[in-house]
């Protein structure tokens, strides 16, 4: 029985030295990423994205809509019929 004890200690190290250095890892990750984030913001201050005059997007509609619509009140009501 003193063997399992011994296994059971060390494998509850190894399992706690695995969770500190991954919660570590992930603390250093977000730290990173929000270091990250503001810098993307300063240097979006300083050097801002030229938007081109015409550069609105414009929706065409086409009847693709209106005959999937058609389509599928044709289906149901040939369905209850």
């Amino acid at each position: 029985m003193n063997i399992n004890l011994l296994a059971l200690e060390d494998g509850l190290i190894v399992l706690s030295v695995g969770f500190f250095t991954v919660f570590l890892f992930l603390g250093i990750l977000i730290f990173a990423m929000n270091i990250m984030g503001n810098l993307i913001k300063y240097l979006n201050k300083i050097f801002p994205a030229a938007v081109p005059a015409g550069a609105a997007v414009k929706k065409v509609s086409s009847g693709a809509d209106e005959e999937i619509a058609v389509a599928i009140a044709a289906a149901l009501l040939r369905q209850n019929h």
